[in-house]
C-alpha cells in the first residue's frame, strides 16, 4: 500500500478532527455556565440572570451548530477513509458512537430546540430543566465518544475471532469503564469547562473596558472565575491520573513525552524544559524536577518507568512473537474446521502480540517473509514524533497553571476585592481568550500522535487502517474540506463577534416591572418605618 494514501488519510483525518474540536470545549463548558446562569436566575428572580442565560446562551447555540456541522463528517470518513479500520473494530468502535448518536446527541439537539423557543411557553422551572437537560447531553456527547477515543487508545474487553478476521467485543462493561476512557472524559470535559470559563470572563472583560452593560460583564466575570478556578484545578488533578493509566497501559507515549531514551533508577525524574535530539537520542539542555516523573506515573518511588530504547527491544520481542501467531492464524484460515489443536494453541499462545506482526506490512506483504533489517525498522516504528509531544505536553501543561493563576487572581478581586479589576488584568483577559483552544489542541496531538503507528494501540497499524482510495481523491477531497471549514469557520468568528458587539438582548418588560416591584416594597419600607 501507497504510504501516500496512509499519510493523506491521515491528514485529512486529523484536519477535520483538529476543526472540529474547536467548537467542543465551548459547547461541553458554555453549557453548564449557562444552565448555572439560569438556575441563579429561577432562584432569585432577578432579570439580570435571564438576560445573562439569553446572551451566553445565544453564544452557545451558534457554537453548538457549527460544531455539528463540522463533526458529522468525521463519523462518515470511518466508512470512507478507513473502511478497513471500520471493518477490522467495527463491532466494538460502532457501539459506543451508536449510543452517542441515539441517546446524547438527540437529547441535546432536541432539547436546544425547546432552549431557544420554550422561554414564553415553559414555566421558568420547566425551562431550567431543559437548560440542564442541554448541558447533559453536551456531556454525554463526550463521554460515549471518548469511550470509543479510550478503547483505541486502551483496547480492553474485546478479542480477535481468527475465523472472521475482526475484533470482536467480549464484555461491554470493560469497554464503558475503560481507565483510560474515564480518565479522559473527565479531563477533556474539565478543559471544556476552563475554555468556556476563559471565553466569558474575557467577553465580559472586554465589555468592562468599552463601559457597557456593568452589571451583566461584572457578574459574568465572577461566574466564570469561580466556576473556571474549580475547573483549572481539576484539569491539573485529572491530568495527573491520565498520566498514570498512560503509564501502564500506554508505555511508549508516556517515554516519549518525557523523551526518556534509557530507563531511569526509580523515581524518573522529570524533564522541565530541553532539546530533544532524536539523531543522537538525548535531549540537550535539559533541566530535570527529581522525582516527578516517578510520581506521576507510578504512584510509587520503587517502580521504574522504562525508556524508548527498552520499549524497542520489547517491541521486536514481539513482533517476533506475533509471527508465530500470524503462521498458526494463516494455517486456520486455510484448515478452517480442521486445523490441528496444537496450531490453535500456538496461535492463541501468542495472539496477543499478532498486531505487531502486522506491523511488518508495511515492509513486505507477508510478514513471515520479512528480513531481520525489516524486523528492526518496524520495532523502531512504534516511537511516536517525539520531539512534537515533548513540546505540546509541556505547552498543554504551562497553559493549564496560567489558567490557574489567571482564574485565582479574577476570584480573588470578585469575591474581595468589590470586583475592582485594573484595566491591565481585564486586558489580559481580554487576550487569554485563545489561549484554552491552544491548549485543548495540544492535548489533542499528545493523545494522538503519541499513539502511532496504531489505530487501535498495540492491535491494528494505522498504514492498515485505510480505504483503497488514490491520491488524487484525497488531495482534493482534503482540499475540500480545508475549504470548507474555513469557511465555517470564519462563519462562526463572524456570528460570535456579531453578537457580542451586539451585546445582551434587553427584556425592557420584564426589568421595567421587576425595578417598580423593587420601588413599591422600598416605598412601603419607608412607609412603615415612617
Amino acid at each position: 500500500m501507497e504510504l501516500g494514501i496512509v499519510e493523506l488519510s491521515r491528514l485529512q483525518f486529523a484536519m477535520t478532527a483538529l476543526y472540529h474540536f474547536l467548537f467542543v470545549p465551548l459547547t461541553l463548558g458554555l453549557s453548564v455556565l449557562v444552565a448555572i446562569m439560569e438556575t441563579v436566575y429561577v432562584m432569585t428572580n432577578r432579570p439580570i440572570w435571564r438576560q445573562m442565560t439569553k446572551f451566553w446562551g445565544t453564544l452557545f447555540g451558534i457554537n453548538f451548530a457549527i460544531g455539528v456541522a463540522t463533526g458529522i463528517t468525521m463519523e462518515f470518513q470511518f466508512g470512507m477513509n478507513w473502511s478497513y479500520y471500520s471493518h477490522y473494530v467495527g463491532d466494538i468502535f460502532g457501539a459506543p458512537l451508536a449510543i452517542e448518536g441515539l441517546m446524547a446527541f438527540f437529547l441535546e439537539a432536541t432539547f436546544v430546540g425547546l432552549f431557544f423557543f420554550g422561554w414564553d411557553k415553559l414555566s421558568k422551572v420547566k425551562h431550567l430543566i431543559v437548560a440542564w437537560l442541554v448541558a447533559i447531553g453536551s456531556n454525554f456527547s463526550a463521554l460515549w465518544i471518548l469511550i470509543a477515543n479510550g478503547w483505541m487508545q486502551n483496547p480492553v474487553g474485546a478479542e480477535f475471532n481468527p475465523i472472521t478476521m475482526r475484533m470482536e467485543m467480549t464484555n461491554f462493561f470493560d469497554v464503558v469503564f475503560n481507565e483510560v476512557a474515564q480518565a479522559k472524559f473527565v479531563h477533556t470535559v474539565s478543559a471544556g469547562y476552563v475554555t468556556a470559563s476563559v471565553f466569558v470572563m474575557g467577553v465580559s472583560a472586554w465589555f468592562l473596558l468599552k463601559g457597557r452593560h456593568y452589571e451583566l460583564a461584572r457578574r459574568s466575570l465572577t461566574v466564570g472565575a469561580s466556576f473556571g478556578l474549580a475547573a483549572a484545578l481539576s484539569v491539573v488533578v485529572l491530568g495527573d491520573e491520565s498520566g498514570y493509566s498512560a503509564a501502564h497501559s500506554q508505555k511508549m507515549k508516556m517515554a516519549a513525552i518525557e523523551v526518556m531514551w534509557e530507563t531511569e533508577a526509580a523515581p524518573a525524574s522529570f524533564t522541565l524544559v530541553g532539546i530533544p535530539d532524536t539523531q543522537a537520542r538525548e535531549t540537550h539542555y535539559a533541566l530535570h524536577i527529581p522525582y516527578v516523573m516517578g510520581l506521576i506515573g507510578t504512584r510509587s518511588l520503587q517502580t521504574e518507568i522504562p525508556g524508548i530504547n527498552e520499549l524497542v527491544a520489547e517491541a521486536d520481542a514481539r513482533i517476533r512473537s506475533g509471527l508465530v501467531a500470524y503462521d498458526a492464524l494463516m494455517t486456520i484460515r486455510k484448515e478452517k474446521k480442521n486445523t490441528p489443536q496444537e496450531v490453535t494453541k500456538r496461535f492463541e499462545a501468542h495472539s496477543n502480540d499478532l498486531g505487531f506482526a502486522l506491523l511488518l506490512k508495511r515492509y513486505v506483504d507477508d510478514p513471515r517473509q520479512a528480513t531481520e533489517a525489516q524486523i528492526k525498522l518496524a520495532a523502531e516504528d512504534t516511537i511516536p514524533p517525539v520531539g512534537l509531544l515533548f513540546w505540546s505536553f509541556r505547552i498543554m501543561v504551562g497553559l493549564g497553571f496560567l489558567f490557574i493563576a489567571t482564574m485565582a487572581y479574577f476570584f480573588i478581586h470578585a469575591s474581595v476585592r468589590g470586583m475592582k479589576f485594573p484595566r491591565w488584568a481585564l486586558r489580559f483577559a481580554v487576550i487569554m481568550i485563545p489561549a484554552p483552544w491552544i491548549a485543548a489542541e495540544m492535548g489533542w496531538i499528545v493523545a494522538e500522535m503519541g499513539r502511532q503507528p496504531w489505530t487501535v494501540d498495540g492491535i491494528l497499524p494505522t498504514a492498515l487502517s485505510v480505504s483503497k482510495l488514490g491520491v488524487t481523491d484525497l488531495v482534493i477531497t482534503l482540499a475540500g474540506f480545508v475549504i470548507f471549514y474555513s469557511v465555517l469557520f470564519v462563519i462562526e468568528m463572524g456570528l460570535m463577534i456579531k453578537y457580542i458587539k451586539k451585546g445582551p438582548y434587553m427584556d425592557v418588560a420584564e426589568t421595567e416591572a421587576w425595578f417598580a416591584k423593587r420601588k413599591a416594597l422600598k416605598a412601603q419600607q419607608v412607609e412603615a418605618l415612617s
